[in-house]
């Protein structure tokens, strides 16, 4: 059976990467939506940027930017180190282009100014990094950023009663233009799960990878996950983002 599988952030886990993929046993007939944020964290956000190129050579992908991806496109296009960056993982990103040619930089350049802010299927399901601010829907939102900056949508969702209809006066605006929405950006181990959360049709797919969680796909058909081990024990001699 076909199968679309959403995977949260990775932050240069490129073991939890290929572990995780291992785990899922994909075939050639599984489509792959990322959620963002690939850099910034362990030591191998290069090595994975090069990954998902040549993985998307062979298997049908959707590459979606979040903020730290946001980050390092400008690092490479300018030059320039934004300071809030290089102290949220921004060094370890740099650190990992080391031997990278100037030909790779352009080719990973190009990489992140080709990727999304927002997809939404033929079944109206939304995936995004972060969330979006407008009662109007992604098509009406003034702020692009808020794509792979806002946490208000996930906020709102954890704060809803379930018992909500959709037809209700209650029920927020931005989530009735949508089936579902996948995103990353706001680790559920900030809640104390290592598993994806679902919020009223929100689902959060960043189970902490760059801290101490795992990296986390899920079949959004099945709703069936797969993870990998805690991250940081693939990489022990490292902090990630444990600072």
């Amino acid at each position: 059976m076909k199968r679309t599988l959403a995977i949260g952030d990775i932050h240069g886990g490129l073991k939890a990467l290929e572990q995780l993929l291992q785990r899922i046993k994909i075939t050639e007939d599984d489509n792959f939506v990322f959620l963002g944020d690939y850099v910034d964290g362990w030591s191998d956000s290069a090595q994975v940027i090069q990954y998902l190129i040549e993985f998307s050579k062979q298997y049908d992908c959707e590459f979606i930017k979040g903020n730290h991806d946001a980050w390092t496109e400008d690092w490479l296009k300018t030059g320039i180190v934004n300071q809030v960056w290089f102290a949220h993982g921004g060094k370890e990103t740099m650190d990992s282009y080391k031997g990278f040619s100037e030909e790779d930089k352009k080719a990973h350049l190009q990489f992140f100014k080709d990727m999304s802010l927002c997809i939404v299927d033929d079944k109206n399901r939304l995936f995004l990094h972060a969330g979006f601010t407008s009662m109007h829907g992604v098509e009406k939102e003034v702020r692009q950023e808020n794509f792979y900056y806002d946490r208000t949508l996930w906020e709102m969702a954890l704060t809803m009663d379930k018992r909500v209809e959709k037809n209700s006066l209650f029920y927020p605006n931005r989530l009735k233009h949508y089936h579902e929405i996948y995103i990353g950006h706001t680790p559920t181990t900030n809640f104390k799960v290592d598993t994806p959360m679902n919020a009223i049709n929100i689902w959060n797919v960043d189970t902490g990878a760059a801290f101490k969680g795992k990296l986390s796909a899920i079949d959004i058909d099945t709703k069936t996950v797969f993870q990998s081990d805690n991250v940081y024990t693939l990489y022990p001699n490292e902090i990630g983002r444990n600072k």
